[in-house]
């Protein structure tokens, strides 16, 4: 029930939540009615978080929770690519490193080799 701890964070939402509320008002097509920018934003935060950890639990019912794990952080590298791209941060050696890191991981856990070499066992025992 963390919920109560957000009161000691009450002046920061607050002042943020002034900040929202004074953006700059667009109006909403087929509505006709004027709202702050940044409260749509935010509502688009919401449903875009909501629908991402409504298929992680869907996910968890599906599949072995390394594969949800796995997937979890695939997700989280392909957030870490867009943000640098959009952001227009460089790239470093040290993120080439992470991503052969990942897709190595990705491979190793997906044991693509292994059913490389189980493929390539039954054409060879086929000749």
């Amino acid at each position: 029930l963390p919920l109560p701890g957000f009161l000691l964070l009450y002046q920061d939402i607050s002042h943020h939540w002034s900040l929202v509320m004074s953006s700059t008002p667009v109006t909403v097509p087929h509505l006709n009615i004027q709202v702050p920018v940044m409260l749509l934003y935010l509502l688009a935060n919401v449903t875009t978080q909501y629908v991402c950890i409504s298929s992680v639990f869907v996910l968890t019912t599906e599949c072995a929770s390394l594969t949800v794990t796995l997937v979890i952080t695939i997700r989280k590298f392909l957030s870490l690519i867009f943000s640098i791209i959009y952001f227009k941060n460089p790239f470093t050696i040290y993120h080439w490193i992470g991503t052969a890191l990942v897709f190595g991981g990705t491979l190793l856990f997906s044991d693509i080799p292994g059913m490389m070499r189980a493929s390539r066992e039954v054409k060879d025992k086929k000749k």
